[in-house]
């Protein structure tokens, strides 16, 4: 089902470039890349850091600008400003100049362009980022007020636009249109997070346990699971613990550490078996996941 979702959005939109950046949006940024792979011959990675071991076979593009030229000149590079211009005077590189949106992170105004060529790169585009608030109506009103100062003869790529509004965009200009969580993440019904439970344990009320020391706040049991911070694992945003078992909150006796999260079961209450799986509530993108089960 989740492949055809992606085969479905790469059908409809001309010009599409898979973003596979950071975490691969929690499917691994290799295993992402090889993917991408099979439907385009390009991908956009979020770092100069996140080059390696993508497919030889594919084209990359960098999204974020970098202070220090790479080794190879087969990436295309990403440039804000004239300090970013600077760093890669020398490189016989290709450059996106990033041109400035609401979002106001990166990004100037369209001499950019020019400047970027004075300093002997490589322009072969312009990228647009617009903010995910607003809505695609907003997101491509915006486009369009840019595009007013583009030549015809460059490249556009946007983000943050679904299939409908990529295919209203003027046709004064052509389009690439980096897609992440749409493409990855359009039906959220596919996933399902989980950790293993690896061991259990009885305990008694004011017991100190755990790294801090911290006292047990009741007669109990200590459940240890199988994923922690190295995994990106950490409390929800009110503080509650983000693991689930039987359809009910999992409490954390302390804070996830390194690769295992200690729970708490209070006396009365149903306790996971070791080996058994705890459903975690944690945004895939922030998730580093050890193994992949594809149904």
């Amino acid at each position: 089902m989740w492949r055809s979702h992606v085969a479905g959005v790469v059908n409809r939109i001309d010009g599409l470039v898979p973003v596979v950046k950071g975490n691969g949006y929690g499917f691994g940024r290799i295993e992402l890349a090889r993917i991408a792979a099979e439907f385009s011959d390009t991908v956009a990675v979020g770092t100069v850091h996140e080059l390696a071991g993508l497919p030889d076979t594919l084209h990359t593009v960098v999204l974020t600008p970098t202070l220090h030229a790479p080794n190879s000149t087969a990436p295309v590079l990403t440039v804000g400003n004239t300090t970013h211009i600077d760093a890669l005077r020398g490189w016989a590189g290709r450059v996106l100049v990033k041109l400035t949106s609401s979002m106001q992170r990166y990004g100037r105004g369209v001499e950019l362009v020019e400047t970027a060529r004075a300093a002997g790169l490589d322009v072969v585009g312009v990228s647009l980022h617009p903010p995910l608030a607003g809505s695609d109506d907003d997101h491509r009103r915006e486009i369009e007020r840019t595009l007013e100062l583009v030549d015809a003869d460059l490249p556009v790529w946007v983000s943050h636009i679904g299939p409908d509004t990529a295919a209203s965009l003027p046709a004064s200009h052509t389009y690439r249109v980096r897609l992440g969580t749409a493409l990855w993440h359009g039906d959220k019904s596919f996933f399902h997070l989980a950790a293993n439970v690896l061991d259990i344990r009885p305990v008694s009320a004011g017991a100190r346990v755990g790294y801090r020391q911290q006292p047990v706040a009741g007669d109990g049991h200590l459940v240890m699971i199988g994923a922690g911070s190295a995994n990106g694992v950490a409390p929800q945003a009110d503080g509650q613990s983000p693991f689930h078992f039987g359809r009910e909150r999992l409490a954390l006796h302390e804070a996830p550490h390194m690769h295992t999260s200690m729970g708490f079961v209070p006396a009365g209450s149903a306790v996971p078996e070791i080996g058994s799986w705890v459903d975690l509530q944690r945004p895939l993108t922030v998730t580093i996941v050890d193994e992949y089960n594809w149904q």
